[in-house]
């Protein structure tokens, strides 16, 4: 086995090492609202997970750049809304082009003419052509930190308060998704992604 001690890694080789061995990963493609400029801002994340199913909770991780909060951290910080849209065929190309950076002012929806729907329980509206969306409130916020005392990651604990699922990627009658049906896309590392491909169950122990 190769062997890397993590205190002689640079950041950029502790995010290879992580983003190339946690993999595959969901795809949390976000909206949510500027409202100093009253944009739409719109932004993929895959350092996000579930994290709890008694209040339906998960986890976003938006890591910052140079020291930087992103447009979509400080976002749910002042508003606390979001909405979370999982990824397929049929907009990957539309996520991938708001992965782009823009000035905070600037919004991905109306430059990349992205289709919206009105939300729920959110004041952030939602994706139309994402197969799976949740409209979310932030439950908590943890300003993560290095040893020198500085934020270097804005961690979410987000709560879901409304559940969307395109019709033909879900069992009604069983309420499940319907995994190859939905085809989602995974993120690797750099600028690859997958498919999940040759499903197969496993029997748990008693």
């Amino acid at each position: 086995m190769l062997h890397y001690p993590t205190k002689y890694l640079s950041s950029k080789q502790a995010y290879k090492f992580l983003s190339g061995s946690i993999i595959p990963r969901p795809i949390a493609w976000v909206t949510t609202l500027n409202q100093e400029h009253e944009t739409v801002n719109a932004a993929p994340f895959s350092f996000f997970n579930a994290a709890a199913s008694e209040i339906p909770l998960v986890t976003l991780s938006i890591l910052r750049r140079n020291g930087e909060i992103k447009d979509t951290a400080r976002n749910i910080i002042e508003t606390n809304e979001l909405v979370i849209h999982l990824v397929n065929d049929q907009v990957v190309e539309s996520m991938n082009q708001t992965a782009a950076s823009l000035k905070s002012d600037q919004s991905e929806i109306i430059l990349n003419k992205i289709e919206t729907t009105v939300s729920k329980s959110v004041t952030v509206p939602g994706i139309k052509a994402a197969p799976i969306r949740m409209e979310g409130r932030l439950h908590q916020y943890v300003p993560v930190k290095n040893h020198e005392d500085q934020i270097i990651t804005d961690l979410f604990i987000v709560e879901i308060t409304d559940f969307y699922f395109d019709e033909a990627i879900f069992d009604q009658k069983n309420e499940y998704i319907l995994p190859e049906t939905f085809n989602p896309i995974a993120r690797l590392a750099g600028n690859t992604y997958a498919h999940i491909r040759d499903l197969f169950d496993l029997k748990r122990p008693d």
